[in-house]
């Protein structure tokens, strides 16, 4: 069975640029510490290869930024196994999606926090949630990354979870969508 929240669909069509890449597991330890290296790199690749009209600068700014937050969380939760990007450019849009592996507690947590999460809209989602860790600093897990992109940079979002194509836990496949400027 899949699961699917938010904006699951890809638009991006055969002539888009794109680039893939695996990260193995082993042998070494996947770390969130990998990820600012590997958001910069395939923002600057993309940057580079923008339409006239769109700032590159800004450009890989926006890229570097929305892998950054994806990449983090695919890692930081992920149940083992590697985790696969796939990113393209076509025109003005930049379109990533992020597999990895999630224990089923995980993946029921998320789904739950996601439902809440699509429900409001997210400018007013990121003040409350801003707000709150001012009042408790010690607060984890608050989404303010997924909810910066939604309402600051106009990302579209979605997730898709899928038990039957993996041994144990849950596959989670995160997509989203950029619109360059």
């Amino acid at each position: 069975m899949v699961q699917g929240f938010g904006n699951t669909a890809a638009s991006n069509g055969d002539d888009a640029i794109r680039f893939s890449l695996k990260l193995r597991a082993e042998p070494l330890e996947l770390s969130w510490h990998h990820c600012g290296v590997t958001s910069d790199f395939i923002g600057e690749y993309f940057s580079r290869a923008c339409d006239k009209g769109i700032d590159p600068v800004d450009a890989r700014h926006s890229i570097s930024y929305m892998i950054n937050e994806i990449l983090e969380n695919a890692i930081k939760f992920r149940y083992g196994g590697d985790v696969d990007l796939a990113t393209s450019l076509e025109a003005e849009t930049f379109e990533i999606q992020i597999v990895n592996q999630v224990d089923q507690s995980t993946a029921e947590k998320f789904q739950g926090h996601l439902t809440r999460l699509l429900e409001r809209e997210p400018g007013e989602l990121l003040l409350e949630r801003i707000e709150e860790n001012a009042l408790n600093p010690d607060s984890t897990g608050s989404g303010l990354g997924l909810l910066t992109l939604m309402s600051d940079y106009g990302a579209k979002l979605g997730w898709s979870f899928a038990s039957e194509h993996v041994s144990e836990g849950v596959e989670l496949t995160t997509y989203a969508s950029l619109r360059l400027s």
